[in-house]
């Protein structure tokens, strides 16, 4: 299945195994006396509501411990919430392995609220095949591991075909630069009727994420290490070319339409109506468009990244409790390992994904290397039933565009960028140094307590 679909349902296998790794908080520490079991929690159990996903976790669960009856796995519905996280803990009411985003590790390793699982890892080959910088993201600065990654995602351009061919523009052939996509989005608004050439965030904390990828493309940064803390460093050159192009795009060009103030779902919505030519956005928006907005799969693009300097990835993946046994961590460990070095497993899952109308094939970043990957890309690609054709450009140019993370304190920076996206977009009189000036003040505070 497609990286994103295939994950979402295999995600919750790794939720799963890795649960069974982590597990190991709580008085569940010791075997059952009924059978010499382990039993761990986890998180991620899709609710009830969605009904295959919610079964075919259960289904998982099951075979595995099918073949592993000294392990039992107590599946739980929810994920990582910062809100409740640390009452949860002092409570001891977090489970065993537990759900987390690409910003979360750094700042629970710092608070020691995660286990060290180095030492089982080396058990498990496998894992030696996770991409480095991604074994990064789930590392200290001691080295040691405490957990593991089960999806990533990194940003192109997403665009409409039909309006690419309407223009006259080559649909196999999306712009390469951020001076292509301007001349594109021209092309495209001009074929009036409410048509939108290019499509911008600037609300609710998706106009600072765009900022961020698109400072990223350029070569840009958001945020320095430097002297031993955290830095605004997106008032610069490549800041201020970010924000001009927007501006003129916007002002001079008209070519991304009168609606502003814009936020996550309004240019799905957009695109799945026909009306928008190109926006940044990671894969997975693609079977969301078609899914929720009545879009076709046909009718779908994706390029890489204009300029090409770095994008801006993401992902999802499990830690374990920090009271988590040896026990607990092997039996996750043993989970994952079931998962991940299985061909059959890849295929069973993407054959259940196709039988279930879900997408297989949409592109995102592998985060294994070797034997592993090859494996997974075999399985993505006998079962592939969304047009790879569409998504070639994406994919020939993957692997050569640096893949970057979001900045610390990441959703309250970018808070403070949605004022400066929303301002080039609101008012042609906006003054982007000032804007720029302005938000660093700002963004400096918010990365002060960082280390």
């Amino acid at each position: 299945m497609t990286r994103t679909s295939l994950r979402s349902a295999l995600g919750l296998l790794l939720v799963a195994g890795v649960a069974l790794s982590a597990a190991g908080c709580g008085d569940d520490d010791e075997k059952s006396a009924s059978g010499g079991k382990v039993t761990i929690t986890v998180n991620g159990l899709p609710p009830a509501t969605e009904a295959a996903n919610h079964q075919r976790f259960l289904d998982n669960v099951a075979e595995f411990e099918r073949l592993n009856p000294d392990i039992d796995i107590d599946a739980r519905e929810g994920k990582m919430d910062p809100q409740t996280f640390s009452a949860k803990l002092a409570g001891g009411q977090l489970e065993d392995v537990f759900y987390v985003y690409f910003t979360d590790p750094a700042n629970l390793i710092a608070k020691r609220q995660v286990a060290d699982i180095s030492t089982y890892a080396k058990d498990f080959p496998v894992v030696d095949q996770v991409k480095p910088d991604l074994r990064k993201v789930f590392s200290g600065a001691d080295g040691k591991l405490y957990g593991l990654p089960y999806k990533n995602y990194s940003s192109g351009l997403l665009y409409s075909r039909p309006l690419f061919t309407r223009a006259g523009l080559d649909p196999d052939n999306p712009p390469k630069t951020w001076a292509d996509v301007r001349v594109a989005a021209k092309k495209i608004a001009a074929l009036g009727n409410g048509t939108v050439g290019y499509g911008e965030y600037s609300k609710s904390n998706t106009g600072g994420w765009h900022f961020t990828t698109e400072l990223y493309s350029v070569g840009g940064d958001v945020a320095v290490h430097d002297g031993g803390t955290w830095k605004a460093a997106f008032n610069s050159d490549q800041g201020r070319q970010v924000l001009n192009q927007l501006k003129e795009m916007r002002w001079t060009d008209d070519s991304m339409g009168a609606r502003q103030s814009l936020e996550w779902a309004d240019l799905l919505q957009l695109m799945g109506s026909g009306k928008l030519g190109m926006y940044v956005a990671p894969a997975d928006n693609i079977p969301t468009i078609v899914n929720q907005y009545k879009g076709n799969f046909a009718d779908y693009g994706l390029g890489p990244i204009p300029d090409g300097k770095g994008t801006l990835g993401g992902g999802e993946g499990y830690m374990f409790n920090a009271k988590a046994t040896p026990e607990k961590i092997r039996a996750g460990l043993k989970w994952l390992t079931f998962w991940f070095t299985s061909a059959e497993r890849f295929e069973a899952e993407n054959k259940w994904a196709a039988e279930n109308k879900l997408p297989v094939g949409i592109p995102e970043p592998q985060i294994f290397t070797g034997e592993a990957a090859a494996t997974q890309a075999a399985a993505d690609k006998k079962y592939a039933n969304v047009p790879q054709k569409n998504y070639a450009p994406f994919v020939a140019a993957m692997d050569s565009i640096p893949v970057k993370f979001e900045p610390p304190n990441a959703q309250q920076v970018y808070a403070v960028l949605d004022v400066a996206m929303l301002k080039v977009l609101t008012d042609r009189d906006a003054n982007v140094d000032q804007l720029l000036a302005d938000a660093e003040k700002q963004v400096n505070t918010i990365l002060a307590g960082v280390k």
